[in-house]
């Protein structure tokens, strides 16, 4: 199919490999028939020179034929001895034949040559020639193709007359008459003398018929066995004419014929290159003479009536009268004619009609099938199209039969169309019978559709059965975009994105250090969820995807990755300035955080604010997707540790922080069990004696390096919630055993341990597990002081206020930590049993230089006393801070101004001294104040 149309190239014979196609002679044959044909030849110049001497004549004529003859004798019983087949008994009845023959031959030469007499009008010679032909008749009949019904057996019979017939009405106007009306002869001999042309007769009428029904299992051994015996009769009718009989003596030219019969014959079932049985016959020449063939079967019955004709014919001109036999034969050659004829005619009767019922049944098949059938001309002009095309394309089948195939193919797949067929074509039918062809195809709407044909042979030519699979190819391609993008924004997902990735730094990219990718996380948009709902944060991350996909070139790419976090891909531009490269894509994060971070107008009317932090990571020489992605995401990490709503560019020391980090978690997942883990204690004073009325248990990490890490760093490096709850455990438990210990040297200074909300309820922790921990301890009640340390919203404040009832039910007491941070602190004072109020340092840190902070703190400080609960100040580290809270009512306070985390050892001589200097005038005292106690023994501190 070339541009205009199509173009088949017809596949040749044979394969590229060069070896001979099946049927054809290999280098072996070749040879065989080049020495096949010496020898003949050898013997024909012999023969024709005359031997040299009357005796070698002789001998070459008769032992030479007898020879020959014996040769195809063993080659026919040989092959049919070591192969298995329906021909089998064909090539032993011609072993047989030929054997006769040699018999014959043989006899003959023993007269001629060892007796040197001549052979008797009847001898033994003759009745071996007369065996040769019965078996050759009946070989030729195996051979022949067997009809499939009487009708054919009587047509095969009556093809075999007709032959037969007229050749004996000719030979007997000829020759065959003189012979029996010769009145020296006995009827033996008469009769011995027909008998040789009549068997003749009868095996050149079964050449003739095996010619046109010969079986297509080995032909070329079966046609090479024909011309063997035809040339054996035709030198039989040459030695049977009354002219040729008189002078013949052995060893002359004739015997050349027979020689060469016999040679023939004994090559015909090895020379040549057969196909097995059950083969199809490959498509060859061949096929091209069965019409030839045909005609001339079916002319047979009319060239049989003109021979038998012409037999009579040449009586009468020769003015002699016709003979009875001639009449006889051929009214039987005329009667066998018509009754054929009458078969005939009843078997075409017979064959239109099945043809006509096959013919409506085929067409109502392909006229109500909903594919497309097209036919298609060498010349790609399409010959047929079935009615379906009307449905399926919308153009009726006459507007398309006589146009040009590839005008019909979208231009865009032609030339794969194009190569596909001539590959198709090229290749073997018995490996490749079919082919499949996926191409565009204008409809008679415009459009183009998607068609999916398969595609047959045909006369040199293409037969298309084709259908319709636009929607299918529509389908697919739907799932293809759902499978490679977000369903919520419509963008690019993940996998999708890091493909695209992948392809930048590939390819004329590769070297292009100009390459950028984002990683973008929405800051503040998990409160939006958690107070709006999870409908407004797809509304909300809808809108950001839309911002983000307007904000990026043609060329580049925006994604959603999961959750909050969008990615960008900013393709270089090829320039050589690194820095005003770096510097743009800067300046196009930083556009890109303010455009994210505007209000969001959701639905419903409320109005929302985000922030985006953002990491910037750009392309190196050699560098693989994942690690581009890795060091954005690391570069948008550090954004948000740094503050959020930033752009951060990646810089190789973040990677160093990563593995750090890792190291760190790795390591900390066996510090507990390996002892690296040590408990300390911070004293809580009272402002108005500076005596120690508690201590605050904290945990530290000291690794096998010597680094002592705090909680919140050793936390920050794990996401390990079973680690943290493991340490948790732990530090209650030591907690309480350091705790009983010191009660039980006189030291009852209550301890306090900071638990969050979510561990209180967590099923991990239950009651039961602190009742014995402090039973089995032996711990005074009022000794332990839970800390309550968790503003998250979710923590149902319902099940947290039964946690803490039962806890103080048990004789522990509860404070709430880092009061003043966090919206539901005033909530959880007012719901939850609290008789502890510590303020959080972001309270403390500025009372002295903020006169606006120090009315908060007196504030808190006022309500706290109102509510009868006793109030402790953290990170209380200068001593200006102990005089201003003090000032301001502040009972209790913790930090470096008095004591920073002590150990054991230290703590106990802490305790032993009791007091710590209090800084300024020290307030008047009305006894000694006690410890921290139960709200319902402790009096509320003025104010």
């Amino acid at each position: 199919m070339n541009a205009p149309g199509a173009v088949l190239a017809r596949r040749a014979v044979g394969d590229d490999s060069g070896r001979p196609a099946p049927g054809r002679p290999g280098t072996g044959g070749v040879v065989a028939q080049i020495a096949l044909g010496l020898i003949c030849a050898g013997y024909t110049t012999g023969a024709s020179l005359g031997w040299g001497s009357p005796e070698l004549a002789l001998f070459m004529g008769d032992f030479g034929l007898s020879a020959a003859a014996l040769t195809a004798a063993v080659s026919c019983f040989l092959y049919a001895r070591t192969h298995r087949g329906s021909a089998r008994p064909a090539w032993l009845l011609f072993a047989f034949s030929s054997f006769m023959a040699a018999a014959g031959n043989a006899v003959w030469g023993w007269y001629e040559v060892v007796l040197r007499t001549e052979v008797p009008d009847s001898s033994v010679a003759d009745l071996f020639f007369l065996l040769f032909a019965p078996p050759a008749i009946v070989g030729l009949l195996v051979l022949a193709k067997k009809p499939v019904t009487r009708a054919g057996w009587v047509c095969l019979g009556l093809d075999a007359w007709l032959i037969g017939g007229s050749l004996l009405t000719l030979s007997w106007s000829l020759a065959l008459a003189r012979t029996a009306h010769v009145q020296d002869e006995s009827v033996a001999q008469s009769a011995l003398s027909l008998a040789y042309p009549l068997l003749d007769i009868v095996l050149v009428s079964m050449v003739l018929v095996l010619h046109f029904r010969r079986s297509q299992a080995n032909r070329s051994a079966t046609n090479t066995a024909i011309a063997a015996l035809a040339l054996t009769v035709l030198c039989d009718a040459l030695f049977t004419s009354p002219l040729l009989r008189e002078n013949y003596a052995s060893g002359q030219l004739l015997d050349a014929g027979w020689f060469a019969g016999s040679l023939l014959l004994a090559y015909a079932p090895w020379g040549v290159r057969r196909l097995p049985d059950s083969a199809a016959p490959a498509r060859g020449p061949w096929l091209h003479s069965r019409p030839v063939a045909g005609s001339l079967a079916a002319l047979t019955p009319y060239l049989a009536a003109a021979v038998c004709t012409l037999g009579i014919l040449y009586n009468v001109v020769e003015g002699r009268r016709v003979d009875r036999v001639v009449v006889l034969t051929g009214c039987t050659v005329v009667l066998a004619l018509v009754v054929r004829q009458g078969i005939m005619l009843l078997d075409n009767i017979a064959l239109t009609q099945e043809l006509a019922h096959k013919e409506n049944h085929f067409r109502s098949l392909v006229q109500g099938s909903s594919d497309v059938i097209m036919i298609a001309a060498p010349t790609g002009i399409l010959r047929y199209v079935s009615p379906a095309a009307s449905g399926v394309y919308g153009r009726d089948a006459e507007e398309l039969i006589g146009s040009e195939l590839a005008s019909l193919i979208h231009p865009e797949d032609l030339g794969a169309v194009v190569h596909e067929v001539r590959r198709f074509l090229a290749a073997s039918p018995a490996e490749e019978p079919t082919t499949r062809i996926e191409c565009r195809f204008r409809s008679g709407r415009g459009d183009w559709l998607h068609v999916e044909s398969t595609v047959n042979r045909h006369q040199g030519g293409l037969i298309f059965n084709s259908r319709d699979v636009t929607e299918r190819v529509r389908l697919q391609a739907q799932l293809q975009h759902n499978a490679e993008h977000d369903p919520l924004t419509d963008l690019p997902n993940r996998a999708l994105f890091t493909r695209r990735v992948r392809q930048a730094l590939g390819g004329r990219r590769a070297s292009d250090p100009g390459t950028a990718v984002l990683f973008i996380d929405l800051d503040g948009f998990k409160a939006v969820n958690d107070r709006l709902g999870h409908q407004a944060g797809d509304d909300l991350l809808v809108q950001a995807a839309r911002r983000l996909h307007d904000s990026v070139r043609a060329g580049d790419t925006a994604a959603r990755l999961g959750g909050d976090e969008f990615a960008a891909l900013i393709l270089g531009d090829g320039g050589r300035d690194q820095a005003a490269r770096r510097s743009q894509v800067e300046e196009i994060a930083d556009r890109l955080r303010l455009t994210l971070s505007r209000p969001y107008r959701l639905d419903g009317g409320n109005e929302v604010r985000v922030a985006a932090s953002i990491g910037v990571a750009f392309a190196e020489p050699g560098m693989e997707a994942g690690d581009l992605l890795r060091n954005a995401d690391l570069a948008m990490y550090r954004a948000k540790a740094a503050g959020k709503d930033r752009v951060e560019l990646y810089a190789p020391q973040m990677q160093a922080e990563v593995v750090r980090r890792t190291e760190l978690a790795a390591r900390l997942r066996t510090a507990l069990h390996d002892g690296e883990f040590a408990l300390l204690h911070q004293p809580v004073v009272d402002l108005a004696t500076g005596r120690i009325s508690a201590v605050s248990a904290q945990a530290r990490w000291r690794s096998a390096q010597g680094i002592l890490f705090t909680p919140a760093e050793y936390l920050r490096v794990t996401d390990d919630g079973e680690r943290t709850a493991e340490i948790g455990r732990w530090l209650l438990e030591a907690a309480v055993e350091q705790a009983a210990e010191r009660a039980g040297i006189g030291h009852r200074t209550p301890v306090s341990i900071r638990l969050s909300a979510s561990r209180l309820l967590d099923r991990s922790l239950p009651l039961g597990s602190i009742e014995s921990l402090l039973t089995r301890h032996g711990l005074p009640s009022g000794s332990l002081i839970v800390e309550v340390g968790d503003s998250d919203p979710r923590i149902s404040l319902d099940e947290l206020e039964q946690r803490l009832i039962t806890l103080r039910r048990l004789g522990v007491r509860i404070a709430l930590d880092g009061f003043g941070s966090g919206h539901v602190a005033i909530n959880a004072l007012r719901r939850l049993p609290v008789d502890i109020l510590k303020l959080d340092r972001a309270l403390v840190e500025g009372v002295v230089e903020s006169a606006r902070l120090r009315k908060i703190t007196r504030g808190v400080l006022r309500i706290a006393g109102e509510l009868g609960v006793q109030t402790v100040a953290e990170g209380v580290d200068v001593p200006e801070q102990v005089i201003a809270l003090r000032a301001m009512g502040c009972g209790h306070a913790q930090g470096m101004a008095f004591s920073g985390p002590l150990d054991e050892y230290r703590l106990r001589r802490a305790l032993v001294r009791d007091e710590y200097p209090l800084p300024g005038p020290v307030p008047v005292r009305v006894g000694n104040r006690p410890p921290i106690r139960s709200n319902n023994e402790t009096p509320v501190p003025p104010t």
